[in-house]
């Protein structure tokens, strides 16, 4: 990997384009370089695990109501449309990619990568696929652009945070999904370059969506920032530009919106000629929840089936987690957001509150990804008793776990000290959760098969379960007529919400 200094410029210095991110970013994928075998096989997983937990949505509202607006939008001329998660009717690209993106994050539970920022890379791959089906590219074709989104994702979250400034993860997307996308399709460096500083300048905007009340915006940020994607690429191969330098510019994103005129990023980016790995540095959740959960979740589990006893809130005074700045101050009480101990609360909102969470895993020893959230669970009250009991504290060297660059000692889960009502404690850890690649259970080829099987199961017929399976498992091999087999059709229901469309 190389290491790129960047900072602001004033306009004075006409920073040329070789010297800008994005130019940087745009080269990174008008190469072409060969995918490694295990890339490739972590592409197959994710491709798996995405339509797994989309597949589990398909019923939910805000995903209704996204495929509705999508299949208002037919087939352009150009292409052959692409194809919507749960229906067998095409849409346009870019209305493809907003209803399959809320799909996929609507319950919060395909892959993650953290770092200086918070990510869920997966979310590059609907924009980039429908764009491979409407121009009848080959599973080839498609890999090399998901590794590419990939890793442009996976590099800016490890350089840039956008959080310390209450700006939204997705900002990182839209670039990486545009870059993605000039790969798949072969474009020139200038062509990616202006469709990157197009989707970065229209997919800025705050953190308010994963703050307080958490609203249904949450699983459509990242489908918004895929669909802005599809459509600055078709405005850059069109020849239309887009604002410059889009990072570095005295009015740029860097000097209003993060660290400011005085800012220093050091982004790596690979050589030339260098396979893209960051895909196999990221991580995919066994449960369906934020992924500074993923570990507290296991404990909990652990802990409950150790220790019946643990299960009722009158042996209990208090429990703490001990963890980082991210889970104190983000799902945890250090947020100071009531709601994150109301049983009234939203799922999005439940599921980024880690007492909640805790809670429930601890009484039922299990985590699902309805029931766990289901108001009569959230309601119960010797649950509210014992959750109004757990509180979170910032611990420094969880904090320094948590932002290593160093992917053996990174960490995302923490100490918990459990005060009981004899006067005893109970002390424990977890570091990463059983699911991650140096956790007790990780997932490979099998496990995300399991996932994909358990959460198609009663939604789709046995049939098209393993159609799906197979399609995907080929993804290297597919001609452009099978690539429109990267999707599921299911018996869903047909009334949907009135809009405008």
């Amino acid at each position: 990997m190389k290491n790129h200094d960047v900072r602001v410029h004033p306009s004075s210095d006409n920073l040329a384009r070789e010297d800008q991110l994005a130019w940087k970013i745009a080269e990174v994928a008008s190469e072409n370089v060969a995918v490694t075998d295990e890339v490739a096989d972590m592409v197959i997983n994710r491709i798996i695990d995405n339509a797994a937990v989309a597949t589990a949505s398909l019923s939910r509202g805000p995903v209704v109501s996204a495929r509705a607006q999508a299949l208002q939008h037919p087939v352009s001329r150009g292409g052959s449309g692409s194809t919507v998660f749960g229906v067998e009717t095409p849409s346009s690209p870019e209305w493809a990619a907003w209803a399959n993106g809320v799909a996929v994050r609507e319950l919060d539970y395909h892959d993650t990568f953290l770092a200086a920022e918070y990510s869920h890379p997966g979310d590059n791959i609907p924009p980039i696929l429908a764009v491979a089906q409407h121009l009848g590219r080959t599973g080839e074709e498609l890999l090399r652009g998901l590794v590419t989104g990939y890793e442009i994702q996976v590099d800016l979250v490890k350089a840039i945070s956008l959080h310390k400034h209450k700006i939204d993860h997705v900002a990182h997307l839209g670039p990486s999904a545009a870059a993605g996308i000039g790969t798949l399709l072969g474009l020139d460096t200038e062509t990616i370059f202006q469709s990157i500083g197009q989707a970065l300048h229209t997919t800025t905007a705050t953190r308010q969506s994963r703050k307080g009340e958490i609203s249904t915006w949450k699983a459509h940020a990242p489908a918004f920032a895929g669909k802005m994607a599809v459509e600055a690429v078709d405005r850059a191969m069109r020849g239309q530009t887009s604002p410059t330098p889009i990072y570095e510019g005295e009015d740029g994103v860097i000097a209003w919106l993060l660290d400011g005129p005085d800012a220093h990023y050091v982004v790596p980016l690979p050589e030339r000629g260098e396979a893209r790995r960051a895909i196999l540095d990221s991580y995919t959740k066994e449960h369906s929840a934020e992924y500074q959960a993923q570990a507290w979740i296991d404990l909990a589990r652990k802990l409950g089936t150790e220790n019946a006893a643990l299960r009722d809130p009158k042996n209990i005074v208090r429990a703490v987690l001990h963890t980082s700045h991210h889970t104190h101050y983000v799902i945890g009480s250090g947020a100071n957001d009531p709601q994150k101990y109301d049983p009234t609360a939203s799922r999005e909102t439940l599921d980024h509150s880690i007492p909640y969470i805790f809670t429930v895993a601890l009484q039922d020893g299990s985590w699902h990804h309805v029931d766990s959230y289901a108001p009569e669970r959230a309601g119960r009250p010797d649950t509210v008793e014992l959750w109004n009991k757990v509180t979170t504290v910032e611990d420094a060297e969880w904090t320094r776990r948590y932002h290593s660059n160093d992917i053996s000692e990174k960490a995302f889960g923490g100490r918990v000290e459990i005060e009981l009502a004899d006067g005893s404690r109970i002390v424990d850890e977890i570091a990463v959760a059983d699911a991650h690649p140096l956790g007790a259970r990780p997932f490979a080829r099998e496990q995300y098969v399991a996932k994909f099987r358990t959460l198609a199961d009663g939604v789709l017929a046995p049939a098209e379960i393993e159609r799906f399976l197979d399609v995907a498992q080929r993804l290297p091999e597919l001609s452009a007529a099978e690539l429109a087999g990267l999707t599921v059709t299911a018996d869903i229901p047909t009334v949907t919400p009135k809009g405008i469309f």
